[in-house]
């Protein structure tokens, strides 16, 4: 009878993504309440190196499944080796991050194996020995709650929703898996971040955003000055996107990326629901913008009433001053 979790780690050039460390502690949260052992899947070529880091997690085994051929996320190849892994590890549930990636492989896991699915969660409840899963909807007006009645069930976790536990001091087995060669439907050469990013917003502790407020894109080394000093990505509204001042791999909202940093900075964004929904989850929220009446300060912890083109170059230059 399946039991316990397997997570599903993200790996990209040979390493282990941070997400993994969200969906290790979101796991092994979920093995705690149901019951069961918790083990975990890396997939890719060189990454057997980093398998027992995952024992910080409270991973209390580590499968690898090493080829060139799964060295490049394909959706098809991947399969193949977490086919592989729930074999040897009859998993009750399946859990990986809610990235570019996982939402490519979560459905075709659930396919494949004809279980259920709940998709992009934030949290989970259990009522007995049973899971409830929250994931926000109506631009994050309301909270579905999923049960899945399948043996096994698929779970993917927005990053940043849990707090990463990193303190289990478990020492993990490592066993390597002998996958069959891959069937493999997709070609994929390689993956390269966006130029100009540091990491994917989705992963990122700090965002620096700005909206129609800020004029232009001219104006934008006011929030790159800021950003440089926080540490923190740009991101951008949709207007802004959509106006062709920034690319679209910095809108966040609805239609652009989901993000939930411990520190989100709001220059010049009125705070569309489109937008809201993508940023309202953020651990701590810096509003700026001339109209007090903008929703953006609806959910705000921070709020500054003022220009964005005058106030950003202050806050810069007084962090920077606090920070050197």
């Amino acid at each position: 009878m399946p039991s316990g979790v397997l997570i599903i780690g993200e790996t990209r050039n040979g390493e282990i993504r941070s997400v993994t460390a969200d969906a290790a502690s979101a796991g092994r949260s979920l093995a705690d309440a149901v019951g069961g052992p918790c083990s975990a899947l890396l997939i890719g070529s060189g990454i057997a190196g980093g398998a027992p880091g995952l024992g910080a997690y409270g991973v209390e085994k580590v499968f690898t499944a090493e080829d060139d051929a799964l060295a490049v996320f394909t959706g098809s190849g991947w399969l193949t080796a977490v086919r592989a892994a729930v074999e040897a590890s009859d998993p009750a549930w399946i859990v990986l991050a809610a990235t570019s990636t996982g939402k490519d492989l979560a459905p075709r896991i659930a396919a494949a194996l004809g279980c259920g699915l709940a998709a992009a969660i934030t949290g989970f409840e259990t009522e007995g020995d049973t899971p409830v899963f929250a994931r926000p909807v109506y631009a994050g007006k309301i909270f579905q709650q999923i049960r899945l009645t399948t043996p096994v069930g698929v779970v993917s976790v927005r990053p940043k929703a849990f707090d990463v536990d990193a303190g289990r001091g478990v020492e993990p087995e490592v066993v390597a898996l002998a996958v069959a060669a891959p069937e493999i439907g997709e070609e994929a050469d390689a993956v390269e971040a966006a130029a100009g990013t540091r990491v994917d917003l989705t992963e990122a502790d700090r965002i620096v955003s700005g909206g129609r407020g800020m004029g232009g894109p001219e104006n934008w080394p006011h929030l790159e000055a800021l950003a440089e000093v926080l540490g923190a990505e740009l991101g951008a509204s949709r207007a802004v996107v959509d106006a062709g001042w920034r690319p679209h791999n910095e809108q966040v909202g609805q239609t652009g990326k989901t993000v939930t940093p411990q520190l989100y900075v709001a220059a010049g964004i009125s705070g569309a629901m489109q937008h809201l929904a993508g940023m309202s989850r953020s651990k701590v929220i810096v509003a700026i913008n001339r109209d007090a009446e903008a929703p953006i300060f609806g959910v705000a912890d921070y709020g500054i009433v003022g220009n964005a083109l005058e106030v950003l170059p202050r806050l810069a230059e007084e962090l920077r001053a606090v920070i050197d």
